[in-house]
């Protein structure tokens, strides 16, 4: 799962994936209504490959935490992430992640990774299946005699 053409862009709902790249500027792609719209160098961009939760021990790749959510919940998240208190939202980011840092995560980024995780399933962007490693194809099976 490559999360590396998938944005965020401060101060704009949603997430965007890159399109194309132009001098100065990137076209972004809205994943909640599609429309393509340009994103500036001033713009304040994250790239969900690079986007980690904090946890107590290290800090968490964002992919690794969708992985955790898809292990627990499935396709859906089976809680309204929206209307949840703060109580419940902690209560389900530590059912899915029980060694994040509760100091340093907030109700509003737990509530953000929930809602990215259910926009990027919706959107069929999120693929949990393991790639199988060349030198593991590579190795020859023992055969019983």
């Amino acid at each position: 799962m490559d999360l590396s053409k998938i944005v965020s862009i401060s101060g704009k709902p949603g997430l965007y994936m890159i399109k194309s790249q132009a001098i100065g500027r990137l076209i972004v792609e809205s994943l909640i209504d599609g429309k393509c719209t340009p994103a500036f160098a001033r713009d304040r961009m994250s790239s969900l490959e690079e986007i980690s939760i904090f946890s107590v021990d290290e800090d968490r790749p964002l992919k690794e935490v969708f992985k955790m959510i898809n292990e627990k919940m499935g396709e859906k998240v089976d809680f309204d992430f929206k209307k949840a208190s703060n109580d419940e939202l902690r209560a389900k980011f530590l059912d899915v992640m029980p060694d994040y840092d509760q100091d340093a995560v907030y109700p509003s980024d737990m509530r953000k990774v929930f809602a990215w995780y259910q926009m990027l399933m919706d959107k069929n962007l999120l693929d949990f299946t393991e790639e199988e490693k060349p030198a593991e194809e590579a190795a020859p099976e023992e055969k019983a005699e």
